[in-house]
C-alpha cells in the first residue's frame, strides 16, 4: 500500500454539495430494498492482495448461495478511490458495498444520504461491536451513541520503521534503539546524520496534501496525548502544550536538516538515503527483500511505555450505499466477509490488521509463523483514527497548511501556526455541526 492509494483528491471537498441534490441518482424504494435479496456488486481496492482476498470471498459466497450472486469489481479509476466513489454517488452508479471507505470522507457521504445505517439490520450493532470491541465506538455517529454507517474493517497502525544497518552504522543498537522520548529521538536523528550513516534521519513527504499529517504530526500527537483526536467536543485540541511539544520536535528535525524539506524523487528507504519512516504493516511486504528493517512505537515527550502508546489507525472500512436494492443480501455478505475466517484470510493475504479485538489470541498460528507482524497486531488494540466530522478534509487541509508553514518551512513560529490553524478550524467544526 502506498500513499497514493490512500490519497484523497481535492475535488472530494466540493462533491458533497452536489450529493445533497441527488442529481443523477436512480430512485430506490428504501423500504423495499431493506427486505430484498438478489444479485449485488462489491467494490474493493485495486491492490493485488485485496483483490486476491475479494476473489476468494466472493467465490466462496457464490458457491454457497448461487441464487444471490456477488460480482466483484475494483473501485472505479480516479485520482483517488474517494474521488471516484463521490462521483459515483452523484451519478447513482455505486455498487452495493465498498470495502475501501476512508473515515475522513465518510461523514460527508452520510450527510448527503449516500450510505445506509448498518444498525438498521437485525444484529447489526452487535456484529460490529462484538467484532471490533471498544474501538468500534470511534466509528459511530455521535461517538458511539448513534448508528454505524461504516463497519471498521482493517487498520495499518503507524509505527516507526527503521533500517537496522543504518542504525548500527550510526552507533545505535538496532535491537534496543532507546529513542522513545522526543529528546532521545532527536538525539538519535542527529547521530544518524552526524556520523554520515544516512543523509537524513527520516523523510516524510513535506507536501501540502491534507492527509500528510497522518504520517508525521498526528501519530505522535495521539501518542503524546494518549489518544486525543485533532478535534473533540466541537473544538480543536492541538493548540495546546502537547500539540506545541509535538510540533516543536518536527520543527527541530526540519530546521537541523535531519528531515529534508523537499520531496524524495525515489524510495528513500530502499535507497538508504533515510533511516526511518512512519509506516504501517503494509511496509513489511514492500521492504522485506530490500532492507534489514525493524519497528518501534512512535515516541512521546516522556517515553510512554509501548503497552500504553496509542497511534494512528490508518483504517479503511466497509460501507453500504443507499443505491443498493438488495440490502438483505448485501448485509449478509458483509457479515460473511467479516467473520473470523475471512478476516483471517485478509490478514494472511495482505498483512493488514482486521479491526477485530484480540488479534494475537484470535490468530495465534499466523503470528507464530509471521513474527514480523506481531508488533502491529499488539499495536492494533491501541489506535485512534481521524475525528468523525463533516468537512473533515477541509479541516485537515487547513491544519496541514499551517503545519507546513511553521514546522516544516519556518515561515512562522510553531505556536503561531497551531494557533492560526485552530482559529480557522473551529468555525469549520461549528459549521459542520449545524
Amino acid at each position: 500500500m502506498t500513499l497514493t492509494r490512500r490519497a484523497l483528491a481535492a475535488t472530494t471537498l466540493t462533491l458533497p454539495l452536489a450529493l445533497t441534490a441527488g442529481c443523477g441518482r436512480s430512485p430506490v424504494d428504501s423500504a423495499q430494498a431493506a427486505t430484498s435479496r438478489g444479485p449485488i456488486r462489491i467494490w474493493v481496492s485495486n491492490n493485488e492482495q485485496e483483490l486476491a482476498w475479494g476473489h476468494a470471498v466472493t467465490e466462496a459466497w457464490n458457491a454457497e448461495r448461487p441464487e444471490e450472486p456477488v460480482t466483484l469489481q475494483e473501485v472505479p479509476a480516479g485520482a483517488s478511490s474517494e474521488e471516484a466513489i463521490s462521483a459515483a454517488i452523484v451519478a447513482g452508479t455505486t455498487a452495493d458495498l465498498v470495502f475501501n471507505a476512508s473515515p475522513a470522507a465518510l461523514p460527508d457521504w452520510v450527510r448527503a444520504g449516500g450510505l445506509v445505517d448498518l444498525t438498521a439490520f437485525e444484529g447489526g450493532r452487535e456484529h460490529i461491536e462484538q467484532r471490533s470491541g471498544e474501538l468500534a465506538r470511534g466509528y459511530a455517529e455521535d461517538d458511539g451513541a448513534g448508528g454505524y454507517y461504516q463497519l471498521p474493517w482493517k487498520s495499518n497502525p503507524v509505527m516507526v520503521m527503521f533500517n537496522r544497518e543504518i542504525f548500527a552504522a550510526a552507533g545505535i543498537d538496532p535491537d534496543s534503539p532507546g529513542m522513545d522520548t522526543f529528546d532521545s529521538f532527536l538525539e538519535g536523528s542527529r547521530q544518524i546524520v552526524g556520523t554520515g550513516a544516512s543523509a537524513s534521519a527520516l523523510w516524510p513527504a513535506p507536501t501540502s496534501d491534507f492527509y500528510q499529517p497522518w504520517f508525521d504530526f498526528y501519530p505522535m500527537y495521539l501518542a503524546q496525548t494518549r489518544g486525543r483526536l485533532l478535534v473533540e467536543d466541537g473544538a480543536s485540541t492541538f493548540d495546546s502544550p502537547d500539540g506545541l511539544t509535538v510540533a516543536e520536535l518536527w520543527r527541530s528535525l526540519y530546521e537541523e536538516g535531519l528531515a529534508p524539506q523537499e520531496e524524495s524523487t525515489d524510495d528513500a528507504m530502499t535507497m538508504g538515503t533515510t533511516a526511518m519512516q512512519l509506516a504501517g504493516p503494509w511496509a513489511i511486504a514492500t521492504y522485506r527483500d530490500q532492507i534489514d528493517y525493524g519497528f518501534m512505537p512512535v515516541p512521546s515527550a516522556d517515553g510512554i511505555s509501548p503497552e500504553e502508546t496509542i497511534t494512528f489507525a490508518d483504517s479503511k472500512n466497509v460501507a453500504m450505499f443507499s443505491s443498493s436494492q438488495n440490502r438483505l443480501t448485501a448485509w449478509d455478505f458483509l457479515t460473511f466477509a467479516t467473520n473470523e475466517e475471512w478476516d483471517g484470510k485478509l490478514l494472511e493475504l495482505s498483512g493488514q490488521m482486521p479491526l477485530r479485538a484480540d488479534l494475537l489470541d484470535t490468530y495465534p498460528d499466523y503470528f507464530a509463523e509471521h513474527p514480523d507482524y506481531t508488533a502491529f497486531a499488539d499495536q492494533a488494540d491501541r489506535v485512534a483514527d481521524v475525528p468523525y466530522l463533516s468537512g473533515s478534509i477541509e479541516i485537515w487541509q487547513r491544519f496541514r497548511d499551517e503545519f507546513s508553514a511553521s514546522a516544516i518551512f519556518g515561515k512562522k513560529s510553531v505556536s503561531e501556526g497551531l494557533h492560526d490553524a485552530a482559529e480557522q478550524i473551529d468555525p469549520l467544526v461549528q459549521k459542520g455541526a449545524r
